[in-house]
């Protein structure tokens, strides 16, 4: 007997504890423990240039989440940058840019209750955004982007050298690390994922990483002034080095012998510097990005700074960057799967067949670049700044954003870090192969049928944002009737499962 259930009684069922959550898949703990402002590296930042006259030494703290109640020695640890710019909040013109951000906690805590341990990390910030001359803008905002990269390997290394050497204080896994960039951080995720030796940057085809001093191109990144990727020299400036004196130390040693490789990137929105960097040894990578986002290019285009609005440099966006993970089979543990109730039919309508991309339509406009951002309005001194780009923004809206992401997150997380997730994985294959249905448009109900005489087990119905609205269970038939329901005029997304498949198609109802 068929069983069809609303989304609602879905979930008064999983609240009841009728379906069996699932570690790294669910949040299977209630509590999570957070320690503050924990220190994973001290190295030179130039914010404070324009008063000092040199770089000085910062501190670089986390804030770590934890599962509370967790017996596990060795978890998988993600390490998540905060947006902003590359600039302090609140002179970055941005609401958000600061680890206490309503998005950073909420996806920090999601992720600790199903099982993580969660790094929410600082990184060194300052460039000029309003530089008069567009060279000085791409020099400083390349020498803030390499400092971003350094400090996401150093944090992967302070966990490593802490598990080594002082008990393993927060009970991580060595081999199982995240790097999770929103916005600014999707930029260090990106680099930090592709740039795997200094020489790529100077090496960029083009030269626009290269920079006019006493007439002579000099690389805008040197190893020597700059430090190397891993963060294991040091980095002084020579004499007529632009902006600083000579003999000034930009970038300290951390963690030096231990390794600041990890094995998954994800960012929400973000971009890559070139192309170019992208090689076959790269470690897989997640992205969400709004197509429209006019700051940073879903394929490519300049970087435009909220706020500051003068064009920069020409970067690559989340579409480029999955294009190259398919050419590189980067995404090799994950492509083609698809999972129970992870939006990837959702995705897969809009990604042109780049699995680990997910375009995510934002509802507040064509600026709404970032939907899964809120703020308090009536505390953050640029609310009206942020509601240019997101004007219905709120916390409903934010997290039903983020609902999406880590459904889509969850399953390819655990394939790639080799996680014990209870996975089921289905083969992905084109409606007009194994089903009919018809009419299209329907008005009450579609007669959906098998075309090589399979029975369909399960059949979802999802709106375009991904939500699930309808589940009909036990069908065990060649031949299904799909009521209409209290569904609304519009388009949906039909999912049906096989034994030992499933396909996607839209289907219209008016």
């Amino acid at each position: 007997m068929n069983k069809i259930f609303t989304l609602s009684l879905l979930l008064t069922f999983v609240s009841m504890g009728l379906f069996a959550q699932q570690r790294y898949i669910d949040q299977v703990f209630t509590d999570v423990e957070v320690t503050t402002d924990e220190i994973y590296g001290v190295n030179a930042t130039v914010l404070a240039l324009p008063q000092v006259g040199e770089a000085i030494p910062q501190p670089l703290v986390m804030n770590i989440y934890e599962p509370a109640g967790d017996t596990l020695e060795e978890r998988p640890v993600v390490i998540y940058f905060h947006t902003g710019n590359f600039l302090p909040h609140p002179e970055n013109g941005s609401p958000s840019g600061r680890r206490s951000d309503s998005t950073v906690v909420e996806i920090a805590n999601r992720l600790a209750k199903m099982g993580y341990v969660c790094a929410v990390a600082t990184y060194r910030q300052g460039w000029n955004p309003i530089a008069s001359s567009q060279e000085e803008r791409v020099f400083t905002l390349i020498n803030a982007a390499y400092r971003g990269v350094q400090d996401a390997r150093t944090a992967v290394k302070f966990f490593k050298r802490d598990h080594a050497e002082f008990g393993n204080r927060f009970g991580i896994d060595p081999d199982k690390f995240v790097i999770w960039g929103q916005g600014t951080g999707g930029y260090i995720s990106l680099n930090a994922a592709s740039l795997d030796e200094y020489i790529e940057i100077p090496l960029t085809p083009g030269g626009k990483f290269l920079a006019e001093i006493g007439g002579m191109p000099v690389p805008m990144v040197i190893e020597a002034v700059n430090g190397d990727i891993n963060c294991d020299s040091v980095g002084v400036t020579f004499p007529g080095y632009p902006g600083f004196p000579a003999g000034d130390t930009l970038n300290y040693p951390n963690h030096v012998g231990y390794s600041g490789d990890f094995q998954l990137a994800v960012n929400m929105g973000g971009a890559l510097g070139d192309t170019s960097w992208v090689d076959p040894d790269q470690p897989p990578v997640i992205s969400y990005h709004v197509p429209t986002d006019p700051f940073a290019p879903y394929v490519v285009g300049l970087v435009i700074v909220p706020g500051f609005n003068l064009p920069v440099v020409e970067v690559f966006g989340s579409y480029t960057m999955q294009q190259l993970a398919a050419r590189y089979d980067l995404n090799a543990a994950f492509a083609g799967e698809m999972y129970d109730n992870d939006n990837s039919e959702v995705a897969n309508a809009k990604n042109d067949g780049y699995d680990g991309l997910f375009p995510l339509i934002g509802t507040g406009g064509p600026n709404d670049s970032a939907p899964w951002e809120w703020w308090n309005s009536n505390t953050n001194p640029n609310h009206d700044n942020g509601i240019a780009t997101n004007p219905d923004m709120s916390a409903e809206k934010g997290r039903r954003y983020i609902d999406t992401i880590m459904a889509y997150y969850a399953p390819r997380a655990c394939q790639v870090l080799g996680l014990e997730c209870g996975l089921s994985s289905v083969r992905q294959v084109e409606a007009e192969d194994v089903i009919t249905a018809a009419p299209v448009p329907a008005v009450d109900q579609i007669r959906v049928e098998s075309k090589d005489g399979s029975n369909m087990r399960t059949l979802h119905i999802y709106d375009m944002q991904g939500r699930l609205l309808q589940a009909e269970e036990g069908i065990n038939s060649t031949v299904h009737i799909v009521r209409r329901n209290q569904l609304p005029n519009g388009q949906y997304i039909m999912r049906v499962f096989f034994e030992d498949k499933v396909t996607s198609q839209f289907v219209l109802f008016q």
